[in-house]
Protein backbone atom coordinates (compact mmCIF):
# COMPACT_ATOMS: atom_id res chain seq x y z
CA UNK A 1 0.00 0.00 0.00
CA UNK A 2 1.45 3.58 -0.64
CA UNK A 3 1.99 5.96 2.26
CA UNK A 4 -1.40 8.07 1.90
CA UNK A 5 -3.52 4.98 1.48
CA UNK A 6 -2.31 3.66 4.93
CA UNK A 7 -2.66 7.24 6.14
CA UNK A 8 -6.31 7.21 5.19
CA UNK A 9 -7.00 3.82 6.96
CA UNK A 10 -5.59 4.85 10.22
CA UNK A 11 -7.22 8.05 10.35
CA UNK A 12 -10.55 6.47 9.40
CA UNK A 13 -10.08 4.16 12.10
CA UNK A 14 -9.24 6.37 14.92
CA UNK A 15 -11.70 8.88 13.52
CA UNK A 16 -14.86 5.98 13.97
CA UNK A 17 -13.14 4.94 17.50
CA UNK A 18 -13.53 8.40 18.95
CA UNK A 19 -16.96 8.55 17.36
CA UNK A 20 -17.99 5.39 18.87
CA UNK A 21 -15.83 5.43 22.26
CA UNK A 22 -15.73 9.84 22.88
CA UNK A 23 -18.49 10.93 21.39
CA UNK A 24 -16.54 13.19 19.52
CA UNK A 25 -13.63 14.24 16.98
CA UNK A 26 -10.64 13.50 16.95
CA UNK A 27 -8.13 16.27 18.17
CA UNK A 28 -5.10 17.64 16.36
CA UNK A 29 -2.56 16.33 18.42
CA UNK A 30 -4.02 12.42 17.97
CA UNK A 31 -4.73 13.17 14.33
CA UNK A 32 -1.23 13.89 13.69
CA UNK A 33 -0.16 11.13 15.71
CA UNK A 34 -2.43 8.61 13.79
CA UNK A 35 -1.73 9.77 10.67
CA UNK A 36 2.09 9.37 11.26
CA UNK A 37 1.95 6.20 13.16
CA UNK A 38 -0.03 4.68 10.14
CA UNK A 39 2.86 5.21 8.04
CA UNK A 40 5.60 4.02 10.97
CA UNK A 41 6.44 0.51 9.96
CA UNK A 42 7.21 1.90 6.12
CA UNK A 43 9.20 4.73 7.75
CA UNK A 44 11.29 1.51 9.78
CA UNK A 45 11.83 -0.96 7.23
CA UNK A 46 11.96 0.55 3.79
CA UNK A 47 14.89 2.47 4.68
CA UNK A 48 16.89 -0.13 6.46
CA UNK A 49 16.15 -2.17 3.51
CA UNK A 50 16.05 -0.17 0.57
CA UNK A 51 19.05 2.43 1.79
CA UNK A 52 21.09 0.76 4.34
CA UNK A 53 20.64 -3.18 3.44
CA UNK A 54 20.16 -3.79 7.25
CA UNK A 55 17.08 -5.70 6.35
CA UNK A 56 16.58 -7.91 3.75
CA UNK A 57 12.76 -6.91 2.80
CA UNK A 58 10.74 -3.84 2.78
CA UNK A 59 8.30 -6.09 5.59
CA UNK A 60 10.75 -6.66 8.29
CA UNK A 61 10.21 -5.66 11.88
CA UNK A 62 8.53 -2.78 11.46
CA UNK A 63 5.55 -4.52 9.65
CA UNK A 64 5.65 -7.60 12.55
CA UNK A 65 2.84 -8.07 14.57
CA UNK A 66 5.78 -9.50 17.12
CA UNK A 67 7.25 -6.08 17.37
CA UNK A 68 3.70 -3.57 16.39
CA UNK A 69 1.86 -5.06 19.51
CA UNK A 70 4.21 -4.18 22.10
CA UNK A 71 5.08 -1.18 20.66
CA UNK A 72 1.22 -0.16 20.38
CA UNK A 73 1.36 -0.73 24.13
CA UNK A 74 4.81 0.89 24.90
CA UNK A 75 3.41 3.95 22.65
CA UNK A 76 -0.28 3.94 25.18
CA UNK A 77 1.36 3.42 28.41
CA UNK A 78 3.99 6.55 27.27
CA UNK A 79 1.03 8.69 26.06
CA UNK A 80 -1.09 8.22 29.63
CA UNK A 81 2.02 8.80 31.63
CA UNK A 82 2.42 12.21 29.66
CA UNK A 83 -1.06 12.72 30.05
CA UNK A 84 -1.95 12.56 26.44
CA UNK A 85 -3.79 9.00 26.26
CA UNK A 86 -6.04 9.62 23.54
CA UNK A 87 -2.42 10.05 21.28
CA UNK A 88 -1.41 6.81 22.71
CA UNK A 89 -4.79 4.98 21.70
CA UNK A 90 -4.28 7.04 17.85
CA UNK A 91 -0.09 5.82 17.49
CA UNK A 92 -1.79 2.39 18.28
CA UNK A 93 -4.60 2.32 16.13
CA UNK A 94 -2.58 3.98 13.46
CA UNK A 95 0.28 1.71 13.33
CA UNK A 96 -1.75 -1.35 14.19
CA UNK A 97 -3.74 -0.16 10.98
CA UNK A 98 -1.03 -0.80 8.36
CA UNK A 99 -0.11 -4.29 8.80
CA UNK A 100 -3.78 -5.75 7.55
CA UNK A 101 -3.59 -3.08 5.36
CA UNK A 102 -0.40 -4.36 3.74
CA UNK A 103 -2.62 -7.58 3.57
CA UNK A 104 -5.60 -6.46 2.52
CA UNK A 105 -4.22 -4.36 -0.57
CA UNK A 106 -2.69 -7.67 -2.37
CA UNK A 107 -6.65 -9.36 -2.14
CA UNK A 108 -7.92 -6.47 -3.19
CA UNK A 109 -5.59 -6.43 -6.19
CA UNK A 110 -6.25 -10.01 -6.74
CA UNK A 111 -2.89 -11.17 -6.18
CA UNK A 112 -2.26 -14.10 -3.32
CA UNK A 113 -3.47 -13.01 -0.06
CA UNK A 114 0.34 -12.32 1.67
CA UNK A 115 0.21 -13.23 5.81
CA UNK A 116 3.51 -13.48 5.75
CA UNK A 117 3.63 -9.78 5.82
CA UNK A 118 3.04 -9.09 9.38
CA UNK A 119 4.94 -12.64 10.62
CA UNK A 120 8.27 -11.78 10.77
CA UNK A 121 10.88 -13.29 11.49
CA UNK A 122 8.41 -16.28 11.91
CA UNK A 123 7.74 -15.87 7.93
CA UNK A 124 9.80 -14.22 5.72
CA UNK A 125 9.11 -12.32 2.69
CA UNK A 126 11.76 -12.97 -0.25
CA UNK A 127 14.85 -10.30 0.16
CA UNK A 128 14.87 -7.25 -1.75
CA UNK A 129 18.33 -5.57 -3.01
CA UNK A 130 20.15 -2.11 -1.90
CA UNK A 131 18.52 0.36 -4.37
CA UNK A 132 18.43 3.10 -2.44
CA UNK A 133 15.10 5.13 -0.82
CA UNK A 134 15.13 7.82 -3.14
CA UNK A 135 15.69 5.76 -6.23
CA UNK A 136 13.55 2.72 -4.94
CA UNK A 137 10.41 5.03 -4.40
CA UNK A 138 11.00 7.24 -7.69
CA UNK A 139 10.50 3.72 -9.47
CA UNK A 140 7.60 3.27 -7.68
CA UNK A 141 5.90 6.09 -8.37
CA UNK A 142 6.85 6.67 -11.81
CA UNK A 143 5.66 2.95 -12.46
CA UNK A 144 2.06 3.60 -10.83
CA UNK A 145 2.09 6.80 -12.99
CA UNK A 146 2.21 5.45 -16.37
CA UNK A 147 -0.50 3.13 -14.75
CA UNK A 148 -2.84 5.85 -13.93
CA UNK A 149 -2.07 7.44 -17.47
CA UNK A 150 -2.47 4.34 -19.60
CA UNK A 151 -6.09 4.20 -18.17
CA UNK A 152 -4.87 1.67 -15.49
CA UNK A 153 -7.33 3.09 -13.37
CA UNK A 154 -8.46 -0.23 -11.94
CA UNK A 155 -11.30 -1.00 -9.31
CA UNK A 156 -8.74 -1.03 -7.00
CA UNK A 157 -7.30 2.67 -7.95
CA UNK A 158 -11.48 3.61 -7.89
CA UNK A 159 -12.08 2.07 -4.64
CA UNK A 160 -9.09 3.80 -3.63
CA UNK A 161 -10.35 7.57 -4.91
CA UNK A 162 -13.61 6.61 -3.45
CA UNK A 163 -12.32 5.98 -0.29
CA UNK A 164 -9.58 9.11 -0.25
CA UNK A 165 -12.89 11.12 -0.88
CA UNK A 166 -15.03 9.77 1.85
CA UNK A 167 -11.78 10.38 4.12
CA UNK A 168 -11.55 13.91 2.87
CA UNK A 169 -15.35 14.23 3.99
CA UNK A 170 -15.17 12.91 7.42
CA UNK A 171 -12.20 15.02 8.55
CA UNK A 172 -14.23 17.77 7.12
CA UNK A 173 -16.90 16.34 9.09
CA UNK A 174 -14.16 16.00 12.24
CA UNK A 175 -13.60 19.66 12.27
CA UNK A 176 -10.52 19.43 9.74
CA UNK A 177 -8.17 18.46 12.93
CA UNK A 178 -4.92 19.83 12.76
CA UNK A 179 -5.39 22.11 10.95
CA UNK A 180 -7.84 23.65 12.77
CA UNK A 181 -5.32 24.10 15.55
CA UNK A 182 -3.00 25.63 13.08
CA UNK A 183 -5.32 28.31 12.55
CA UNK A 184 -6.57 28.82 16.02
CA UNK A 185 -2.92 28.82 17.46
CA UNK A 186 -2.22 31.33 14.31
CA UNK A 187 -5.40 33.50 15.26
CA UNK A 188 -3.87 33.77 18.93
CA UNK A 189 -0.74 34.81 17.84
CA UNK A 190 -2.00 37.56 15.83
CA UNK A 191 -4.63 38.55 19.08
CA UNK A 192 -1.38 38.62 21.33
CA UNK A 193 0.84 40.57 19.02
CA UNK A 194 -1.93 43.02 18.41
CA UNK A 195 -2.50 43.51 21.95
CA UNK A 196 1.18 43.80 22.70
CA UNK A 197 1.26 46.88 20.71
Amino acid sequence: MWPWEHAIVGYLAYSFFCRLYYRESPDGLAAFAVVLASVGPDLIDKPLTWQFGVLESGYSIGHSLFFAVPFALVAGALARAAGRPRAGIAVGIGYLSHLPADVFYHYATGSPTRWELALWPVRRTPPEGQYGLVGHTTELLVAYGHRLLAGGASGYVRLQLAIAAGAFLVWLADGAPVLREILVGGRRLLARSHAGR
